[in-house]
């Protein structure tokens, strides 16, 4: 029974910090300092693929007609608009490829429960993302620059503390990105990734050590699943309706008690 409690857990985890601003990793290691614990960190490969699995079919399922016109018009004559969005998502996936397959011993050295290294990457988020929310409304599209720029964000989102949704919103939107298509194409972008990232995992050798009990899998992928839709359309009305302040005060908070646990208790 408490397995399943765990699984659920994980997959609402994961199926919320995936879209929301405000750092799945920097919480992750927070919460292993928290209960001393770093079971937490050592999730089967299994799990951890099949979690990110269910989060990126929720982005598929939330904007399926986006990815379908997509699909269907880029192959026709004037399709060009869906040939350059595809272009802009490729190019954005650049900066966290080079990232992720030259600096992957570095990235993996900065998870050891640094909290001050999280504490004022979540501080940068709060700063970010007040900053792009007090930004004029934008009503340009993604173009070669900013998806370049969007990418660089997300490539600098590695960093434990920086939220990856957070850190490509406001980017977009400080680059005068219209909100909906910001939103948009921050969700859309990281697809590809997930299902690189999934692939490159199906082929490690561990992949399926320590696989759970089918009732732990379909709990956790449903959890993640349903977490996720609800998360991807929260934040999307979040952007519209210039709600990122909130993140933005919430890091600030986690930064403050950070700060107060390290220095003062």
């Amino acid at each position: 029974m408490l397995d399943i409690v765990e699984a659920f857990v994980l997959g609402i985890v994961q199926g919320l910090t995936e879209f929301l601003p405000v750092s799945s990793s920097g919480h992750l290691e927070i919460a292993k300092a928290l209960l001393n614990d770093d079971s937490i960190a050592e999730q089967s490969l299994f799990t951890t693929v099949l979690l990110h699995f269910a989060t990126a079919l929720a982005t598929i399922v939330v904007f399926r007609k986006d990815i379908f016109e997509i699909i269907f018009n880029c192959f026709k004559s004037d399709g060009k608009q869906q040939r350059n969005f595809i272009l802009y998502i490729i190019l954005s996936m650049i900066p966290a490829v080079i990232v992720g397959l030259t600096m992957e011993d570095f990235i993996e050295g900065l998870f050891s429960r640094n909290l001050l290294l999280i504490g004022f990457m979540l501080l940068i988020t709060g700063l970010l993302l007040l900053f792009a929310d007090r930004s004029f409304n934008g009503k340009k599209p993604v173009g070669v620059f900013s998806a370049i720029t969007i990418g660089i964000a997300q490539a600098i989102a590695i960093l434990p503390g920086i939220s990856r949704s957070g850190a490509t919103i406001s980017t977009a939107l400080i680059l005068g990105v219209d909100r909906t298509k910001a939103a948009r194409f921050s969700f859309l972008m990281v697809v590809p990734l997930i299902f690189g990232k999934i692939a490159k995992d199906l082929l490690d050798g561990s992949f399926f050590e320590n696989v759970p009990s089918a009732g732990y899998a379909t709990v956790g992928f449903l959890a993640a699943f349903f977490s996720g839709l609800f998360a991807c359309k929260f934040m999307i009305g979040i952007v519209n309706n210039h709600g990122l302040k909130y993140f933005a005060y919430y890091c600030f908070a986690v930064f403050g008690w950070i700060m107060i646990a390290n220095f003062v208790l």
